[in-house]
């Protein structure tokens, strides 16, 4: 029996019912009031900008030992958000000092000025120059933040990153900044062996072989290097004190007494970061100590 015009069209409906219980659901427009900061998140094959619903509230006065960073910081992102040319940033150095602090008290310090901050993991790097489209026309300032940055070989979003710094013929426009944060200078992983592929002229110059020159090439697409070192024991201490006192701990022979077990407890976690310092002035005060 021929099947008729209606019959089509019901096992039309329920063939466009299955598909649409597969397909991934289509991205939704971004509220661009709700926050300053925001993340990428990918659901399926769709990603997505959302709004971050409870935002760092840490400000520059917080943080200590790192003043030079900061004003170098500071003074880039001030450029930024007034028009001015400003560069991408790449902070790295030793774990817990303060490298993605510095970029959340940024945002806070220059919020009310326009400027936004969006969240994007290392997988989603791929996407990069789609979000740098979508928020190209916006009257905001964005700063895209990609934290605890390295890659291992042959990873897509690294070619996505170095296309977006300096390299694809599309340009990035003037309202987008990357900055990221990185234990590795050269955010790969460096291997003796590579040394090797260097050479010598007959004066005496050594020139890098094209293995090392490809990992140079993306950390030197970033306009501005901070680097960060490992705190000493009375810049661990300050820090300390610092904390301490921003727990609601203020007596003097009280901050005094809590300098050994402070050193005790970096002791323990072989680091004296500022990290290990706000984990430290966190346990001191919430025991009441």
């Amino acid at each position: 029996m021929k099947p008729t015009v209606e019959t089509l069209i019901e096992r039309a409906n329920e063939l466009l019912a299955r598909l649409e219980a597969v397909l991934p659901l289509p991205a939704r427009a971004t509220d661009w009031a709700a926050s300053t900061a925001f993340r990428y998140r990918k659901r399926g094959s769709v990603g997505s900008i959302e709004p971050v619903k409870h935002v760092a509230t840490i400000r520059m006065a917080e943080l200590k030992e790192v003043d030079r960073q900061r004003d170098r910081l500071v003074a880039n992102t001030q450029q930024f958000v007034a028009g001015k040319p400003a560069n991408n940033v790449l902070l790295t150095g030793a774990r817990g000092t303060g490298k993605s602090s510095l970029i959340k008290a940024c945002l806070n310090e220059f919020a009310a000025q326009g400027l936004r901050l969006i969240e994007v993991d290392k997988a989603d790097l791929v996407d990069l120059t789609d979000i740098a489209d979508v928020i190209a026309e916006r009257p905001e300032r964005f700063v895209i933040f990609c934290d605890d940055l390295s890659f291992d070989e042959g990873e897509p979003g690294y070619k996505a990153l170095k296309s977006v710094l300096d390299g694809s013929v599309a340009q990035a426009s003037e309202n987008v900044l990357i900055y990221a944060t990185s234990n590795r200078r050269h955010l790969l992983p460096e291997y003796m062996k590579e040394n090797l592929s260097y050479t010598h002229t007959e004066d005496g110059e050594v020139h890098p072989g094209e293995v090392i020159e490809e990992k140079i090439s993306l950390s030197e697409r970033f306009g501005l290097w901070l680097s960060f070192y490992p705190f000493t024991q009375a810049e661990y201490l300050a820090i300390v004190a610092q904390w301490l006192q921003h727990f609601g701990e203020t007596d003097a022979k009280r901050l005094e007494a809590a300098r050994p077990e402070a050193l005790v407890w970096a002791l323990e976690r072989g680091s004296r970061s500022g990290r290990v310092a706000y984990q430290f002035a966190r346990d001191w005060c919430g025991r009441g100590a």
